[in-house]
């Protein structure tokens, strides 16, 4: 993709409408993340999150995207896996297994995205630190979604909280603008260096995603050709939220 030419910079009530967007995925997030229960399949998590989009008239655009196509509305990826997992009938969650839902809605042609990773009952204290630094490296990326800054700003602040407390940030897949398509320009991956990359606008919308791993930045790309491990085996987390760059302060859009 030539990401320069996928910049859509939106109006204001094209924002409004992505934020509505954002809060029909918000409750997507939060009803998947309520059954989050030993015994529960992956498959059960996809059903419940189909049953708010349908009660929402929404669609996910991840159903039926690329090649092979896939499968369901949302991705629900475990402990190694970090990103694209399919759900599955036989897939079962565990006490102290840690999960990332992944989903996206499409309310009136435009497109919200985010992510969450949590636990099955009790998790490890590595786990637990993984969740908390990879929520708070998107965060860290978020308060430098404002104009003045540019895209390598936003990855090397991400990059920074995550290395300086030990853990990887993957190198193959990114942050991405979304809006009237699931993946637009800029792309802003989770490294970088300050002061470079392209500058953030009034009305950029953009997904930021940490996707952080324990013991190595690489991955690999499982025979379904669409679930990512990590490399090593080792855990991994993953949280995003679409953010508006504003006059002001960034703006969430996938949150409540």
């Amino acid at each position: 993709m030539d990401w320069a030419r996928q910049i859509h910079i939106k109006s204001p009530a094209e924002i409004a409408i992505m934020r509505e967007a954002g809060r029909i995925n918000a409750e997507v997030l939060a009803t998947v993340k309520a059954h989050f229960q030993p015994g529960v399949s992956t498959a059960d998590l996809n059903a419940a999150a189909e049953e708010v989009l349908r009660k929402h008239k929404c669609i996910s655009p991840f159903k039926g995207y690329g090649t092979p196509p896939f499968p369901t509305s949302i991705t629900v990826c475990i402990n190694k896996e970090m990103v694209h997992g399919i759900p599955k009938k036989d897939r079962k969650l565990k006490e102290g297994d840690i999960v990332s839902i992944d989903c996206g809605t499409i309310l009136d042609g435009y497109v919200a995205d985010s992510a969450f990773t949590a636990g099955v009952g009790k998790i490890s204290e590595e786990a637990q630190r993984l969740l908390d630094v990879t929520e708070g490296a998107l965060h860290a990326g978020i308060q430098k979604m404002r104009v003045g800054f540019r895209t390598g700003d936003v990855g090397a602040a991400i990059q920074e909280y995550v290395e300086s407390r030990g853990f990887y940030v993957t190198r193959e897949y990114t942050g991405h603008g979304v809006g009237r398509q699931m993946h637009e320009g800029p792309q802003v991956p989770n490294y970088g260096k300050a002061g470079t990359g392209m500058p953030l606008r009034q009305g950029m919308t953009i997904a930021l995603e940490p996707m952080v791993l324990v013991g190595t930045q690489k991955t690999r790309v499982l025979a379904d050709q669409w679930t990512v491990v990590s490399a090593d085996g080792s855990l991994t987390a993953h949280f995003e939220h679409s953010v508006a760059v504003t006059a002001g302060d960034p703006l969430i859009l996938t949150v409540p």
